[in-house]
Protein backbone atom coordinates (compact mmCIF):
# COMPACT_ATOMS: atom_id res chain seq x y z
CA UNK A 1 0.00 0.00 0.00
CA UNK A 2 1.13 3.94 -1.14
CA UNK A 3 2.06 6.30 1.40
CA UNK A 4 -0.51 8.09 0.00
CA UNK A 5 -3.34 5.47 0.44
CA UNK A 6 -2.26 5.20 3.91
CA UNK A 7 -2.46 8.71 4.38
CA UNK A 8 -5.91 8.48 2.86
CA UNK A 9 -7.15 5.99 4.90
CA UNK A 10 -6.08 7.96 7.79
CA UNK A 11 -7.85 11.00 7.44
CA UNK A 12 -11.24 8.94 6.51
CA UNK A 13 -10.74 7.38 10.01
CA UNK A 14 -9.96 10.50 12.02
CA UNK A 15 -12.60 12.16 10.44
CA UNK A 16 -15.28 9.55 11.20
CA UNK A 17 -14.03 9.45 14.71
CA UNK A 18 -14.87 13.39 15.12
CA UNK A 19 -18.08 12.76 13.24
CA UNK A 20 -19.19 9.92 15.73
CA UNK A 21 -17.74 12.05 18.85
CA UNK A 22 -18.93 15.14 17.93
CA UNK A 23 -20.53 16.41 21.30
CA UNK A 24 -23.64 17.75 21.57
CA UNK A 25 -22.79 20.62 23.95
CA UNK A 26 -20.38 21.79 21.32
CA UNK A 27 -23.68 21.66 18.41
CA UNK A 28 -25.96 23.68 20.07
CA UNK A 29 -23.42 26.20 21.00
CA UNK A 30 -22.95 26.43 17.21
CA UNK A 31 -26.46 25.88 15.60
CA UNK A 32 -27.99 28.60 14.21
CA UNK A 33 -31.51 28.18 16.72
CA UNK A 34 -34.16 31.00 16.65
CA UNK A 35 -33.94 33.37 19.25
CA UNK A 36 -36.68 31.80 20.82
CA UNK A 37 -35.26 28.48 21.52
CA UNK A 38 -33.10 28.13 24.07
CA UNK A 39 -31.22 24.78 25.01
CA UNK A 40 -29.54 23.89 28.44
CA UNK A 41 -27.74 21.20 29.61
CA UNK A 42 -26.89 18.96 26.47
CA UNK A 43 -24.59 16.38 26.85
CA UNK A 44 -23.68 13.12 25.26
CA UNK A 45 -23.05 13.13 21.02
CA UNK A 46 -24.81 13.97 17.52
CA UNK A 47 -26.02 10.29 17.70
CA UNK A 48 -27.08 9.48 21.11
CA UNK A 49 -27.55 12.72 23.72
CA UNK A 50 -29.42 14.45 26.19
CA UNK A 51 -30.70 17.78 26.86
CA UNK A 52 -31.75 18.97 30.70
CA UNK A 53 -34.06 21.91 29.13
CA UNK A 54 -35.21 23.19 26.24
CA UNK A 55 -37.50 26.13 26.16
CA UNK A 56 -39.38 27.70 23.54
CA UNK A 57 -40.80 30.76 24.36
CA UNK A 58 -42.53 30.34 27.53
CA UNK A 59 -42.87 27.15 27.33
CA UNK A 60 -40.29 24.24 28.95
CA UNK A 61 -39.83 20.90 27.58
CA UNK A 62 -37.73 18.99 30.49
CA UNK A 63 -35.21 16.06 29.87
CA UNK A 64 -35.10 15.32 26.00
CA UNK A 65 -32.94 12.59 24.89
CA UNK A 66 -32.28 11.26 21.35
CA UNK A 67 -30.77 9.00 19.31
CA UNK A 68 -30.35 9.44 15.50
CA UNK A 69 -29.26 6.14 13.39
CA UNK A 70 -26.35 6.71 11.03
CA UNK A 71 -27.58 3.97 8.64
CA UNK A 72 -30.67 6.28 7.80
CA UNK A 73 -28.38 9.43 7.21
CA UNK A 74 -26.09 6.86 4.42
CA UNK A 75 -30.35 6.15 2.70
CA UNK A 76 -30.57 9.86 2.38
CA UNK A 77 -33.17 10.36 5.26
CA UNK A 78 -32.71 11.60 8.99
CA UNK A 79 -34.17 8.60 11.83
CA UNK A 80 -34.72 9.97 14.98
CA UNK A 81 -36.14 8.49 18.38
CA UNK A 82 -36.94 10.86 21.05
CA UNK A 83 -37.75 10.76 24.83
CA UNK A 84 -39.52 13.35 26.50
CA UNK A 85 -39.58 13.95 30.32
CA UNK A 86 -41.30 11.58 32.59
CA UNK A 87 -44.21 10.85 34.84
CA UNK A 88 -43.19 14.16 37.17
CA UNK A 89 -42.45 16.22 34.41
CA UNK A 90 -45.21 18.69 33.07
CA UNK A 91 -44.62 17.68 29.75
CA UNK A 92 -43.82 14.15 28.42
CA UNK A 93 -43.84 11.67 25.16
CA UNK A 94 -41.94 9.67 23.14
CA UNK A 95 -41.74 8.85 18.96
CA UNK A 96 -40.17 8.14 15.88
CA UNK A 97 -39.47 10.72 13.60
CA UNK A 98 -37.53 10.67 9.88
CA UNK A 99 -36.97 13.58 7.88
CA UNK A 100 -35.63 13.13 4.01
CA UNK A 101 -36.31 15.51 1.14
CA UNK A 102 -39.71 14.29 0.32
CA UNK A 103 -40.84 15.57 3.62
CA UNK A 104 -41.60 14.25 7.44
CA UNK A 105 -42.91 11.25 8.56
CA UNK A 106 -43.69 9.94 12.10
CA UNK A 107 -44.86 6.95 13.99
CA UNK A 108 -45.29 5.63 17.49
CA UNK A 109 -45.85 9.28 18.92
CA UNK A 110 -47.02 9.84 22.22
CA UNK A 111 -47.37 13.62 23.69
CA UNK A 112 -48.73 14.67 27.18
CA UNK A 113 -49.21 17.99 27.79
CA UNK A 114 -51.30 20.45 29.95
CA UNK A 115 -53.18 22.68 28.34
CA UNK A 116 -51.21 25.75 29.82
CA UNK A 117 -48.13 24.61 27.58
CA UNK A 118 -50.54 25.31 24.55
CA UNK A 119 -51.72 28.06 25.48
CA UNK A 120 -48.71 30.11 27.26
CA UNK A 121 -49.10 33.58 26.65
CA UNK A 122 -52.23 33.41 24.58
CA UNK A 123 -54.69 36.16 24.82
CA UNK A 124 -58.22 34.37 24.48
CA UNK A 125 -61.48 36.49 23.79
CA UNK A 126 -63.77 37.11 26.66
CA UNK A 127 -61.17 36.71 29.44
CA UNK A 128 -61.27 32.83 28.60
CA UNK A 129 -59.54 30.46 30.74
CA UNK A 130 -58.72 26.69 29.96
CA UNK A 131 -57.97 24.06 32.06
CA UNK A 132 -56.98 20.47 31.60
CA UNK A 133 -54.37 18.22 29.75
CA UNK A 134 -53.61 16.75 26.52
CA UNK A 135 -53.01 13.57 25.37
CA UNK A 136 -52.08 13.17 21.29
CA UNK A 137 -51.25 9.41 20.41
CA UNK A 138 -50.06 9.25 16.14
CA UNK A 139 -49.69 5.47 15.02
CA UNK A 140 -48.93 7.57 11.77
CA UNK A 141 -48.16 10.60 10.10
CA UNK A 142 -46.31 10.86 6.47
CA UNK A 143 -46.03 14.53 5.27
CA UNK A 144 -48.09 15.89 2.16
CA UNK A 145 -49.90 19.21 0.47
CA UNK A 146 -51.02 20.77 2.27
CA UNK A 147 -50.63 19.55 5.12
CA UNK A 148 -50.19 15.21 5.09
CA UNK A 149 -50.40 12.14 3.24
CA UNK A 150 -51.44 9.36 5.98
CA UNK A 151 -52.52 10.04 9.23
CA UNK A 152 -53.56 8.26 11.63
CA UNK A 153 -54.45 9.25 15.40
CA UNK A 154 -56.06 10.15 18.37
CA UNK A 155 -56.06 13.67 20.36
CA UNK A 156 -57.58 13.14 24.14
CA UNK A 157 -58.83 16.33 26.16
CA UNK A 158 -58.55 15.41 29.73
CA UNK A 159 -60.61 16.94 32.23
CA UNK A 160 -61.36 20.25 30.63
CA UNK A 161 -62.75 23.53 31.75
CA UNK A 162 -63.33 26.24 29.87
CA UNK A 163 -64.34 29.79 32.13
CA UNK A 164 -65.05 33.42 30.23
CA UNK A 165 -67.17 36.07 30.95
CA UNK A 166 -70.41 34.24 30.33
CA UNK A 167 -70.08 30.98 32.14
CA UNK A 168 -68.46 28.11 33.67
CA UNK A 169 -68.10 25.35 31.03
CA UNK A 170 -66.68 21.67 32.56
CA UNK A 171 -66.34 19.69 29.23
CA UNK A 172 -64.89 16.74 30.76
CA UNK A 173 -62.98 14.28 28.25
CA UNK A 174 -63.21 14.35 24.47
CA UNK A 175 -61.59 12.03 22.32
CA UNK A 176 -61.17 13.18 18.82
CA UNK A 177 -60.11 11.50 15.77
CA UNK A 178 -57.14 12.67 13.68
CA UNK A 179 -56.97 11.60 9.97
CA UNK A 180 -56.30 12.73 6.43
CA UNK A 181 -58.52 13.83 3.49
CA UNK A 182 -56.97 14.51 0.49
CA UNK A 183 -54.21 15.81 2.08
CA UNK A 184 -56.27 17.91 4.71
CA UNK A 185 -56.15 17.33 8.76
CA UNK A 186 -59.69 16.08 10.20
CA UNK A 187 -60.38 15.79 13.47
CA UNK A 188 -63.81 14.33 13.91
CA UNK A 189 -65.74 13.36 17.16
CA UNK A 190 -68.70 12.27 17.67
CA UNK A 191 -71.37 11.09 20.96
CA UNK A 192 -70.28 8.20 22.08
CA UNK A 193 -66.71 10.32 22.34
CA UNK A 194 -67.67 12.91 24.77
CA UNK A 195 -70.96 13.85 27.23
CA UNK A 196 -71.51 16.65 25.38
CA UNK A 197 -73.96 15.21 22.94
CA UNK A 198 -71.64 16.84 20.00
CA UNK A 199 -70.71 15.23 16.65
CA UNK A 200 -68.67 16.58 13.50
CA UNK A 201 -65.83 17.34 11.63
CA UNK A 202 -63.44 19.98 11.57
CA UNK A 203 -61.27 19.99 8.33
CA UNK A 204 -57.87 22.07 8.26
CA UNK A 205 -57.19 22.93 4.55
CA UNK A 206 -55.09 24.80 2.32
CA UNK A 207 -53.80 28.80 3.32
CA UNK A 208 -54.92 27.70 7.16
CA UNK A 209 -58.41 27.54 5.67
CA UNK A 210 -61.07 25.48 8.56
CA UNK A 211 -63.93 23.92 7.91
CA UNK A 212 -66.29 22.92 10.76
CA UNK A 213 -69.91 20.84 9.52
CA UNK A 214 -70.63 19.40 13.47
CA UNK A 215 -73.92 19.46 15.55
CA UNK A 216 -74.80 19.52 19.42
CA UNK A 217 -77.83 18.55 21.57
CA UNK A 218 -78.89 19.26 24.88
CA UNK A 219 -77.80 16.22 27.13
CA UNK A 220 -78.28 16.00 30.98
CA UNK A 221 -74.51 15.90 31.20
CA UNK A 222 -74.09 19.49 29.96
CA UNK A 223 -72.61 21.73 32.06
CA UNK A 224 -76.12 24.49 32.72
CA UNK A 225 -74.57 27.51 31.19
CA UNK A 226 -73.54 25.56 28.00
CA UNK A 227 -77.27 23.95 27.76
CA UNK A 228 -78.56 27.30 28.42
CA UNK A 229 -76.92 28.82 25.26
CA UNK A 230 -77.23 26.16 22.52
CA UNK A 231 -80.37 28.53 21.32
CA UNK A 232 -78.19 31.14 20.05
CA UNK A 233 -76.91 28.61 17.59
CA UNK A 234 -80.16 28.39 15.18
CA UNK A 235 -83.18 26.20 15.17
CA UNK A 236 -82.78 22.77 16.37
CA UNK A 237 -83.51 20.06 13.33
CA UNK A 238 -85.95 16.95 13.59
CA UNK A 239 -83.76 15.52 16.00
CA UNK A 240 -82.87 18.34 18.23
CA UNK A 241 -79.69 19.26 16.74
CA UNK A 242 -78.19 22.66 16.58
CA UNK A 243 -75.79 23.16 14.09
CA UNK A 244 -72.43 24.39 13.94
CA UNK A 245 -70.85 25.07 11.09
CA UNK A 246 -68.14 27.68 9.99
CA UNK A 247 -65.73 28.14 7.32
CA UNK A 248 -62.81 30.77 7.02
CA UNK A 249 -59.60 31.56 8.23
CA UNK A 250 -59.33 31.26 12.18
CA UNK A 251 -57.65 34.52 13.49
CA UNK A 252 -54.08 33.61 14.74
CA UNK A 253 -53.18 30.59 13.46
Amino acid sequence: MSLFSKIVIGVIIYLAFLLVYLPANWLVSIAPLPNNVVITGAEGTLWQGKAALITIDQRQIEHVSWQLSPWGLLLGKADIDFNIGNRATAVSGKGSVSWSLSGLTAKNIRLDLPDSFLLAGARLPFKTQIDGDVSLMVAVLEQGKPWCEQLNGKLFLNNTNVKNQYGVYPLGNISLGLSCLDGQLQIATDETQNVLGLTGTVILGESNLVKVSAKIKPTDAQPKDLRDSLSFLGRQDSQGYYPINYQGVVPGL
